[in-house]
């Protein structure tokens, strides 16, 4: 549970978590939601382009206060699963510490842990025209929770249902909105309810 700043703190405290940022999803998808987040952002705004066929962006949602800025992004896109269904990706740019991620895998985070990275890499994406690594993790969810490293912060791609993960394996290419921002190269689809379903969020 989040307490708002008060009379003995001018931050956001959690229960387990200690000092976090505010999380805030933006309600429905669009143009003014993106110009929302690119306001804020002090992290990448990722998103596939060109987008896997048939998906949308079904939302943004941010970490972080008036005062600082977002350091934390959500993009959440959903559409068809390689295998058949529906599918959905988030996708979250973040500072170190932050922990938005690894919430919205149902990991104990904030970061990927101990070992991460040993080995090679599990999968590579283009994330604004630079090949990245990304290594999985194990999740309780049936969840898909590849992570690596771009601009020189977190980047997670999370899908669900798990078996949708071969989406990261089919030359995904993600562009930073805040670098190029094109309107009429988006699909926007309704706002879901994943972005909203992360513990400890305000």
């Amino acid at each position: 549970m989040l307490r708002a700043p008060g009379l003995w703190s001018s931050a956001w405290q959690c229960n387990v978590h200690g000092t976090v940022p505010p999380y805030s999803v933006i309600p429905r998808p669009g143009p003014e939601a993106i110009q929302h987040v690119l306001r804020r952002a002090n992290v990448p705004v990722w998103v596939p382009h060109p987008a896997p066929p048939g998906w949308v962006i079904s939302g943004f949602a941010h970490a972080g206060d008036e005062r600082e800025g977002a350091r934390a992004v959500v993009t959440c896109l959903t559409g068809p699963s390689p295998l058949g269904g529906g599918a959905e990706m988030l996708l979250v740019s973040e500072e170190p510490g932050v922990g938005l991620g690894a919430r919205h895998a149902g990991l104990p985070g904030p970061d990927p842990g101990d070992g991460f990275g040993d080995g090679p890499p599990d999968a590579k994406v283009d994330a604004a025209c630079h090949p990245t690594a990304l290594w999985s993790l194990p999740t309780p969810q049936d969840c898909a929770a590849f992570v690596g490293e771009a601009k020189g912060l977190w980047l997670w791609a999370l899908i669900w249902p798990a078996a949708a993960g071969v989406l990261v394996y089919d030359s995904l290419e993600m562009i930073d909105l805040r670098d190029r921002y094109v309107e009429a190269e988006l699909a926007f689809g309704s706002l879901s309810p994943r972005l909203g379903d992360v513990p400890g969020a305000a």
